[in-house]
């Protein structure tokens, strides 16, 4: 599939439906996430009106996460099969992610102030997100710090696969080391510890990050790809300038 798409006319044809379906969905969810996480959800019987934090501090860390594992994956498509298309969506994506990397770390912030008496502890959750950013700012810092695009495409996508060591750490962290943030609620065995008034919100403003994400990345992506067929038109124009 990703070789199908690989054409430029092909992946503009994905993205022309593609960016405005995930804006509109992602502004549904997001209004009725805002409405449900702020309106229609109790407060929590122990964090009291702070728990609505939670609304917009779990997706972001869920989609900083989702993101760099996506990133990771498409480096590593590109560095063995040399997709091109692969490597664009990496580099699209590395931003966007840091975004998010940075918003989960500052809404966590907030949220630590009134529940752990302290803006930051350097407990191991917490530091391997401010881990996962560095990595992302590195990434970033890495494509623009070298002229030859083939090489920084090489050791940005060996960088990226390197950090996957992190975001595995960043998921044990609170099973594997003591912490102050609680185990995975969520995605459990025995179901969900969350009460169904909290997840409702919860899973509405995931799905919402989860749909501006994909949004950002399309659009990137599908800027990026029109900007490289311009450079190529006027290569070509160039060169055969040149050549007359």
């Amino acid at each position: 599939m990703l070789s199908y798409f690989s054409n430029p006319q092909r992946f503009d044809a994905l993205a022309k439906w593609a960016i405005p379906l995930c804006a509109i969905g992602s502004a549904i969810l997001f209004a009725l996430g805002m409405y449900y996480s702020f309106f229609a959800s109790p407060p929590d019987y122990q964090q009291g009106e702070t728990i609505r934090i939670m609304y917009v501090h779990v997706p972001a860390a869920y989609m900083a996460s989702a993101l760099y594992a996506a990133m990771a994956g498409a480096s590593f498509i590109f560095f063995v099969w040399r997709h091109s298309l692969a490597d664009a969506a990496a580099e699209v994506m590395a931003p966007i992610g840091a975004v998010f990397t940075l918003l989960a770390l500052i809404t966590g912030a907030v949220w630590g102030k009134p529940m752990w008496g302290t803006w930051w502890d350097w407990d191991a959750r917490m530091t391997s997100v401010l881990v996962m950013f560095l990595v992302y700012l590195g990434y970033i810092a890495l494509r623009t710090a070298i002229e030859d695009r083939a090489l920084a495409a090489r050791m940005s996508a060996i960088l990226a696969m390197a950090g996957m060591i992190n975001l595995v750490i960043v998921k044990f962290s609170v099973d594997w080391w003591s912490s102050l943030h609680q185990p995975a609620s969520i995605i459990r065995a025995d179901g969900p510890t969350i009460d169904g008034s909290q997840l409702i919100p919860l899973f509405l403003m995931m799905g919402a990050y989860t749909l501006l994400a994909a949004w950002l990345v399309f659009y990137r992506l599908r800027t990026r790809t029109r900007l490289q067929r311009i450079r190529a038109m006027v290569s070509r124009r160039e060169r055969g300038e040149d050549a007359s």
